[in-house]
């Protein structure tokens, strides 16, 4: 098992999870996190700590395509092991739908 990123981290990217996760598997994108499920240790810290409620264990339904996300962005974003401030307009992100679609951004973030 290990935890992934959903969809309601896009546009909010808290960082309280990097803070917390005491292997460093997340990755930063642009406008969103994502986590590496060759390197999660399964601890589930992290999952609590996000103010969004955006990690979720993979053994929830319907979450593959996330896994797959997951996966794939963490061979292509830089590593991020020290949390930064989220986006101004994070908490009028929060809990919007469709943000897959509509906002999500392939383009790596600053990294550390």
């Amino acid at each position: 098992m290990t935890y992934v990123v959903v969809e309601n981290c896009i546009k909010c990217k808290y960082m309280d999870c990097v803070e917390v996760c005491p292997v460093d598997c997340f990755y930063e994108g642009e406008n969103m996190l994502v986590i590496h499920p060759d390197e999660c240790i399964d601890c589930g810290v992290c999952e609590p700590e996000c103010p969004a409620e955006a990690i979720k264990p993979d053994t929830e339904p319907n979450l593959a395509s996330w896994l797959k996300l997951n996966a794939e962005y963490a061979k292509a974003w830089p590593n991020i092991t020290a949390k930064k401030e989220a986006p101004a307009d994070a908490k009028e992100f929060d809990g919007v739908p469709n943000k897959l679609a509509e906002c999500f951004s392939p383009q790596p973030g600053q990294g550390d």
